[in-house]
């Protein structure tokens, strides 16, 4: 479990740029219009030696005059629930608004702990007018500057003061699978049906982390974690903060996850938003089953499911290797055979190659067909073994790493994947020189 800051604020006051400036890097598009916070980010960040997640709240505007009781509302309220501290960020600037005032009603209300930010306190003069937000009654007031870093520095002492000591929780050993995909695919079907089967044996277990409740599901000769997650939707459609919360709550769920059921619908077929999600479970190295729902709704002929998958496959390439099962959740069709399958690859994400079986196979085969020469030079392949990953990672150690490229480890990758089934999970293959 890790604590979480959340940044709030009406529009323009530079929420994103000091979130930049926590997380370390240029995650959010920073702009002087008011809105262009659409794509919502949190980050990790750390003062002192303390680790905490932020979120970047935004101050997203639609064409409303009455902004506040729609948006940031929700927006601060939300943060509250979320979040151990709130970072109230307000402009000296542009001076004390009625906004503000609106902001503050609702954060004096709340438990949280609440610091009062003064942003764009560039010199001593700016600093001087952080003094007119003491009318807000919410305390001391950190006048800084997002841009240039001034005054960070007693603000994160705050920040951390603040936080419950974090004490280790025991990891789960079980198998953690979550549900995930797109909004309206049939996720909340899947796990209402899967929990309303056994709901005597089903217990509510606290995740590791905040943002993720882990459910024991047992029955059925099964034994896993059921991750809870909310939908994952567009970018361009995340148009309200309790969607940007959703977002934020199902890529947690991959990050918790070990193996991930994706959802999609068969009506609309495999669209970009699915392939998003899959890249975003590839690149986190969890494994994944691909779950066909609502196919009771599609006129089938002999062998329409053996072209659905083969335009399933073209999209996902070169990502193919992943279990792809048709199914009607609301008729409970195959949905033990989704968790077979989510069982399966779980066991393949853990499956370990003893070193010498992987060089006693892959040395004379490597020799025998090598990487290609690039500029008269030979790659000679000496030694092969598995990293001590939650995933499958090969080091291949050999005298020219820079000259193996990716059609080559393609083909290595295959390999692996012919002779030791990891079915359903990312790869990761590595040279490095000997």
């Amino acid at each position: 479990m890790s604590n979480i800051v959340a940044i709030v604020g009406r529009p323009n006051v530079g929420k994103s740029t000091f979130f930049n400036k926590l997380v370390g890097e240029r995650q959010a598009i920073v702009d002087a219009s008011s809105g262009v916070t659409r794509d919502r980010h949190y980050g990790s960040s750390d003062w002192n030696g303390i680790v905490f997640s932020v979120i970047d709240t935004g101050g997203y505007m639609k064409n409303s005059d009455d902004i506040f009781e729609k948006e940031i509302q929700q927006q601060v309220q939300l943060a509250m629930d979320e979040a151990d501290v709130v970072l109230f960020m307000v402009d000296v600037m542009e001076g004390l608004t009625s906004m503000d005032h609106d902001v503050a009603d609702v954060l004096r209300r709340s438990k949280k702990q609440v610091i009062l930010v003064a942003n764009k306190a560039d010199t001593n003069a700016r600093a001087n007018l952080s003094a007119e937000f003491y009318a807000l009654g919410l305390g001391d007031i950190f006048a800084i500057s997002s841009i240039t870093g001034a005054g960070t520095g007693d603000l994160l002492d705050a920040v951390v003061s603040g936080f419950a000591k974090i004490e280790e929780e025991e990891e789960i050993e079980l198998p953690k699978i979550a549900v995930i995909g797109r909004p309206n695919v049939g996720k909340s079907s899947l796990v209402n049906a899967l929990l309303g089967t056994e709901r005597n044996i089903v217990t509510p277990v606290a995740g590791t982390t905040r943002d993720s409740i882990y459910t024991n599901f047992k029955g059925y000769g099964f034994d896993f974690m059921l991750v809870d997650t909310a939908g994952l939707r567009k970018k361009g459609k995340v148009s309200e903060n309790i969607e940007f919360y959703s977002v934020m709550r199902s890529i947690r769920a991959i990050e918790n996850s070990d193996v991930c059921i994706l959802l999609i619908d068969a009506t609309t077929g495999f669209e970009s938003q699915d392939i998003n999600i899959l890249h975003l479970v590839e690149r986190n190295h969890k494994g994944v089953v691909i779950l066909v729902n609502k196919w009771d709704l599609l006129d089938k002929e002999t062998n329409t499911h053996v072209f659905y998958e083969k335009a399933i496959k073209e999209k996902m390439a070169p990502f193919t290797d992943v279990p792809i099962i048709f199914t009607s959740v609301i008729h409970k069709q195959r949905i033990h055979k989704a968790l077979e399958a989510a069982i399966t690859v779980y066991k393949n994400r853990t499956r370990r190659i003893p070193t010498a079986k992987l060089n006693e196979v892959f040395l004379p085969m490597l020799a025998d067909n090598p990487p290609p020469m690039t500029k008269g030079k030979e790659v000679k392949i000496k030694y092969v073994t598995q990293l001590p990953l939650h995933f499958p990672a090969f080091v291949f150690f050999c005298n020219l790493p820079q000259y193996v490229k990716d059609p080559y480890k393609r083909y290595i990758e295959n390999r692996l994947r012919e002779l030791y089934d990891f079915t359903g999970v990312p790869v990761e293959i590595y040279f490095r020189k000997k």
